[in-house]
């Protein structure tokens, strides 16, 4: 039997993106959608985000459009509980893992099969990507938190934003208290905004992956998975 401390460090993961890589589209807009009927985002911000969906669907997520939504959600959260952020959440979970795409799902599979502990890795906020990890059955997750005052949001961020090299302290984070061996491990993801993450694993594959990623990935010769079904 080997040493505990052996075993630790044998321990890898598979770190996949959220948006477009695991499911079609964002999984924040299901969440705008909520929060507007509940009255915590005015008509104005659902506009706002819907435009920002129907581009996400086309062209993905830009620096700027993903700094931005991280703003008006931490001003919108502002003095709520975060008990009614988990029970919208806890509402809208059966819809987004109803959007997981057959390929991406494939590829959770193989990742079990292959011994790795899967992992979310999302922007979102992990009140609701923690409860999609959980609905698919995988081990863990990584996104953004919120701080908490006596259990509501001050509007601002407790730690950083999971997003470009934000995932990557994030994830080295986790792979420190768990042991995983980053250089054994995988990341997956269909943006170029994913690149400091698929950089610090040592194995990287490009899912569905926009202009600038699938010419690098041609590049470095990574594995290219297209999605057959139509993103919507």
């Amino acid at each position: 039997m080997p040493s505990e401390p052996a075993a630790r460090a044998s321990l890898t993961a598979a770190f996949f993106d959220l948006d477009r890589t695991l499911i079609r589209g964002s999984a924040n807009y299901p969440l705008a959608i909520a929060a507007f009927r509940s009255g915590h985002v005015p008509w104005r911000d659902l506009v706002k985000d819907t435009f920002t969906a129907l581009t996400f669907h086309r062209k993905g997520s830009t620096d700027a459009g993903s700094h931005a939504l991280r703003e008006r959600i931490l001003g919108a959260v502002a003095g709520i509980p975060q008990a009614e952020i988990i029970h919208l959440a806890d509402a809208i979970v059966p819809k987004v893992v109803g959007r997981v795409i057959p390929e991406s799902a494939a590829l959770l599979r193989e990742a079990k099969d292959a011994g790795h502990h899967r992992i979310v890795v999302s922007a979102s906020p992990i009140e609701l990507v923690g409860r999609i990890s959980d609905a698919l059955g995988l081990e863990g997750a990584v996104a953004t938190r919120s701080e908490l005052d006596n259990g509501c949001y001050t509007g601002r961020l407790a730690g950083e934003f999971c997003y470009g090299h934000g995932k990557v302290i994030e994830i080295e984070k986790l792979a420190a208290e768990r042991g995983y061996d980053l250089t054994r491990s995988w990341a997956y993801s269909d943006s170029i905004s994913d690149l400091p993450m698929m950089e610090r694993v040592g194995n990287a594959v490009a899912v569905n992956p926009d202009k600038e990623l699938r010419r690098l990935a041609g590049e470095r010769g990574w594995r290219i998975v297209e999605i057959r079904t139509r993103q919507r």
